[in-house]
């Protein structure tokens, strides 16, 4: 185990940055910093400080997205003034988390 941050990044489907959706634009600078991971979820429906109900629509999608991001303190923070400067508006949420790495690399042995 080891102690880790773990960053939650929420927005709006209709967020975009320089052309492309914002939860793009956020994972591929997560890869430019070379940040451990990060991942991208869909919500089916919510709500953040304006009140306003984001969910899919006949006519139109705005479902909320959250990108999810963890790495070590240092990293984490490397990359949220880089995200800050992407948003108009949203939230970001950041705690601290302990990681457990798992991989299994090599084949178990045969009995």
């Amino acid at each position: 185990m080891q102690n880790a941050k773990i960053l939650r990044v929420h927005f709006s489907e209709s967020d975009h940055f320089d052309g492309k959706p914002l939860y793009e634009a956020i994972v591929a600078k997560c890869r430019d910093l070379q940040i451990a991971g990060a991942t991208v979820f869909r919500g089916l429906e919510g709500y953040g400080g304006t009140g306003e109900m984001h969910q899919a629509h006949l006519v139109g999608h705005d479902q909320p997205i959250i990108v999810t991001i963890i790495d070590s303190a240092e990293n984490v923070a490397r990359i949220i003034p880089a995200i800050e400067a992407m948003m108009d508006t949203g939230l970001i949420a950041s705690s601290d988390v302990r990681c457990i790495r798992v991989r299994k690399d090599e084949p178990a042995a045969s009995s």
